[in-house]
Order: structure tokens, then sequence, then C-alpha cells
């Protein structure tokens, strides 16, 4: 695996039923060779199908809970500028008064905080055209550098949201 294949794989749960790879590669800014070998790790991990459009989300939720900081550790940086990530990303901010701010680095960011990089160099754009994909990303930022209570917060997001979009899903499947 891939850091990027982690977001490649939230992002699918982004899209809608009938997605191409391009559409992948256009929203992620990654190549559509990346899109396709990335794609192929997640079903050698089993985190997608085989015919790799249904992402299996109990897989990734529990690859993100238990692993992804094993795998893809985060070392926190310098003080920068960039987009808000973490606790300090919208989807969290609300939970926990901190005066430490964690950030992408990114020239379109306007957030001074400690610098967290991101799974793979583009993230801050995609994630910045993409509220939901934004969202998972922070949680899973969160996931990875938080404290017990932020981790925690986290992981019951994170959790609902992948709930909420199979229950979508579900009911898209049901009305056909």
């Amino acid at each position: 695996m891939r850091p990027h294949d982690i977001v490649i794989l939230l992002k699918i749960l982004s899209l809608e039923e009938n997605w191409l790879n391009k559409d992948l590669s256009t929203a992620l800014f990654i190549s559509n060779s990346e899109i396709s070998e990335s794609l192929n790790r997640s079903m050698i991990a089993k985190l997608i199908s085989p015919n790799k459009r249904t992402v299996f989300k109990n897989a990734l939720f529990d690859f993100i809970v238990h692993g992804l900081k094993y795998v893809f550790p985060v070392e926190v940086g310098a003080m920068g500028r960039g987009v808000p990530t973490a606790h300090s990303a919208p989807v969290l901010k609300d939970f926990f008064v901190s005066d430490d701010a964690y950030i992408w680095p990114s020239p379109s960011g306007k957030t001074r905080g400690y610098v967290i990089q991101p799974l793979y160099p583009n993230q801050p754009s995609a994630a910045l055209i993409d509220q939901s994909l934004y969202d998972k990303l922070a949680l899973v930022d969160a996931i990875r550098v938080g404290r017990t209570r932020e981790r925690n917060k986290a992981i019951e997001l994170l959790h609902d949201i992948l709930k909420s979009e199979h229950a979508r899903e579900y009911h898209q499947d049901q009305s056909r």
C-alpha cells in the first residue's frame, strides 16, 4: 500500500456510483496509471472488490483505526501556513479547544499551525474542492496524530460518515 491509496478509496466513497478512473485522476490530481495501480493494490489488500467498484468500508475503517498510524506515521513539523487538519479542521474544530493547530502545508491555506505532511502532495488541493473528502481526511489525521479524546471523536465521526454513506447506497439500490 501507498499513502495515496487511502485517499483514493475515501474519494471513491464521495463519488456517485458510475465513476471512472479519469474522474478520480482529475479530482485528486493523480495520473490515470497511478489510479489504476492503486486500485490493484487495494484489491490485493481486500479493501476494494475484485471489480474495483465497491470499497469494503468495514475493512477500510478497521485499517484506518488500527493500522494506518503504524504504516504511515505522522511526524509533526515546524510551524507553517496551510489548510487545517486533524482537530483543527472544521469537522472537529467545534469539539475541541486548542491553541495548537495542525495544517497541511499549502499556499492556498490561511491557517498557521504545525505542519503534518499530507498522505500525498496534492491532497490539500483535492480536499479543498470536495468537502466530504476533506472531512474524511481530517478525521484520518486526527486518528493518526490526535490525543485519545481527539482520536475517539474522529473514530466516532468517521464511523458515522461511512455508515451514512452505506445507508445512502442501500437506499439507492432499493429504489431500482
